[in-house]
């Protein structure tokens, strides 16, 4: 598989892989067993980063989206994004509102759909 590929299945950021990553192609044995047995480097760059957004919005509950509503195009590091959880931002304090709201939506509606299916099985009874 690509690099890239690979660096996405990893969880890291592929600019702040090793060359032993970004040069060539990486094989699924080669990944798996990055997997069961992190290199080092894989397990320095889980631990402190610099991250990919998707891992940066997971680490501050929020949707990468909302990572770039506030302007936040680059990758933090761990240390970066404790920080902005320890004194978070007015936009980190919103976003984190939407995406709970979002939660609260997406359990609404499934508890609907499934009263809904629950009561069209009643029904064909």
């Amino acid at each position: 598989m690509k690099p890239e590929t690979a660096a996405k299945k990893l969880g890291i950021l592929l600019d702040a892989a090793p060359d032993e990553l970004r040069s060539g192609t990486v094989t699924r044995d080669q990944l798996d067993a990055w997997n069961a047995e992190p290199p080092e480097w894989l397990e320095e760059l889980r631990a402190n980063g610099p991250h990919p957004r998707q891992v940066v919005a997971g680490k501050l509950g929020v949707s990468t989206s909302g990572l770039a509503r506030a302007g936040v195009t680059e990758p933090l590091t761990t240390a970066e994004i404790k920080g902005l959880l320890v004194a978070p931002p007015e936009w980190l304090v919103a976003e984190r509102a939407v995406q709970a709201e979002v939660r609260a939506e997406q359990v609404r509606v499934k508890q609907r759909d499934a009263e809904r299916a629950a009561k069209r099985a009643a029904e064909s009874r």
